[in-house]
């Protein structure tokens, strides 16, 4: 018996019925839905106006070092900036990763066994079930982010 049949009782209620809606409508709304979570999770587990500020910060810093080619020196101290605002982003922005990473882990194990069972695992344009995932994930994710102002 596999981890995953251990949560069969909890995750079939939930997403058998969505995946009974016919392909590829099925995984990109389940696709929809998990990036959804996971931004809106983002959103509220940093500090936003912290992150805007180190984007602001960081774009502003490659800009400058752009302008000091001719200078490597003050290049390599603007640079030295740059990678310590960019450690503290992804500071910042690893408490939501590892919040979500095991549920997504569980969801895409379920998923790929899924796809296992009903013996196909092309979805669209013979494209994998985990292609389609990452391709409708990426789209949706830059939409959201946009729609929701996360930084």
């Amino acid at each position: 018996m596999s981890f995953i049949d251990f949560l069969n009782p909890v995750l079939n209620p939930v997403l058998v019925p969505l995946m009974s809606i016919p392909n590829p409508w099925n995984l990109l709304l389940l696709s929809f839905l998990i990036t959804l979570i996971m931004t809106l999770m983002y959103k509220f587990l940093t500090d936003q106006k912290l992150m805007k500020e180190l984007k602001d910060e960081m774009k502003a810093l490659q800009k400058e070092m752009k302008m000091l080619k001719d200078n490597p020196e003050k290049m390599m101290e603007v640079q030295k900036k740059a990678m310590e605002r960019n450690m503290k982003y992804l500071l910042q922005s690893l408490k939501p990763t590892l919040i979500t990473f095991i549920p997504i882990l569980i969801i895409f194990e379920w998923i790929r066994q899924y796809y296992m069972n009903i013996s196909n695992p092309d979805v669209l344009f013979g494209l994998s079930w985990i292609w389609i995932y990452i391709l409708a994930s990426i789209i949706m994710s830059l939409g959201l982010r946009k729609l929701l102002k996360v930084h």
